[in-house]
Parts: structure tokens; C-alpha cells; sequence
């Protein structure tokens, strides 16, 4: 059973780009393929004990000859210990089922409670804008009685002091909300 194109004579293709002969599969390379994988031998020390085979040949030649069952070594029979991952900083947000599960998050208070207080400015339209007013648009431009919050700016910033912290949030407080959001709806 030669199926060999080296031992027809013809030359080494792209299959075997290290310009090796091809060599094939003769009954003795099968017996020794055979005996190689039983001992337990893995396809790359096989192919190199063969010599003129590739590592994927071999594997192909097992799976045709149906040699791809292996008994297991007692060392891979024993399930493997896995290792406790860190505890995260932050909870998981997963949930699938009932939402009365959900954690509940402490919402920190606020230190100046009238912080929180909209403030009712002047209301000007963009014609009545300057440096020192508040320009945090209220309402929807296309309708009728847009106008902006018209209050005293602060330092230079283009809103009053109520809309530069809603506009200015850092990230991890728009996180925490986003969080908190999720976790009721």
C-alpha cells in the first residue's frame, strides 16, 4: 500500500515547505505510527521519529486509522483546582430572574442639602446672553419659549453653579448612577 509521491519520483510541493521528501504511509510506518501512539507519544514526536511527515499528517493518519482514543494519565483524570479569583471592586450587575434580588445601594447624602435646589434664574433667549450668565439651555429649541437659565456664572465656566456640577461630573459618580439606574429599572 504505497501511496507515496516521493517513491513515484514526484517532487516535494507546497505541502512540505521545508523542501522535505515526502515518505508516506507503508505498513511498517503504520505499525510503528501505531505503536508510537500508544506509548503515548504526541503527533510532533511521532512526525520526528517518522521523519519526511508532518505533525498534521500524523494526526490525520490517527483519525483515519481511528487510534484517537487515548486512556487518560491519572494526573489528567483528577479535576483541576481552580484558583479563587480576586474580589472584585465593583458588583456584578447580572441578574436573570426575579429583581427583588437586586442589591440595594446607599446612596451617600449630600453635605449642603440645598445644593440640590433648581435654581429659578432670569430665563433670558440667546439675545439676552453675556460672559457672566448661565447658558444651560431649558426646553426644546424648536418649540415656542426655549430659553436659557440666565443665572450668575462662576469662575469663568459657561453655566451657574447648580448646571456646571450636572454638566461636570466626574466619571466615577456618573458610573455609580448608571449602576443605580440599572439595578431599579
Amino acid at each position: 500500500m504505497l501511496d507515496s509521491g516521493a517513491q513515484r519520483g514526484i517532487p516535494p510541493t507546497d505541502d512540505h515547505p521545508k523542501g522535505e521528501v515526502c515518505m508516506g504511509w507503508n505498513e511498517e510506518r503504520v505499525e510503528l505510527l501505531k505503536k508510537l501512539w500508544a506509548d503515548g507519544l504526541s503527533a510532533s514526536q511521532i512526525a520526528a521519529q517518522l521523519g519526511g511527515v508532518t505533525r498534521n499528517a500524523v494526526i490525520g493518519k490517527v483519525h483515519r486509522l481511528g487510534l484517537s482514543g487515548r486512556a487518560k494519565t491519572p494526573s489528567s483524570a483528577a479535576p483541576r483546582v481552580r484558583k479563587q479569583r480576586a474580589a472584585s471592586m465593583r458588583p456584578r450587575m447580572r441578574f436573570n430572574g426575579n429583581a427583588a434580588l437586586a442589591p440595594q445601594y446607599d446612596t451617600e447624602p449630600d453635605i449642603d442639602p440645598l445644593a440640590n435646589i433648581v435654581p429659578m434664574g432670569p430665563r433670558v433667549n440667546i439675545t439676552e446672553l453675556t460672559e457672566a450668565t448661565c447658558r444651560w439651555p431649558i426646553g426644546d429649541p424648536g418649540v415656542e419659549g426655549f430659553c436659557y437659565c440666565g443665572s450668575q456664572t462662576k469662575a469663568e465656566l459657561p453655566y451657574c453653579h447648580y448646571h456646571a456640577r450636572v454638566a461636570y461630573q466626574p466619571l466615577a459618580d456618573r458610573r455609580r448612577q448608571r449602576a443605580a439606574q440599572a439595578a431599579r429599572g
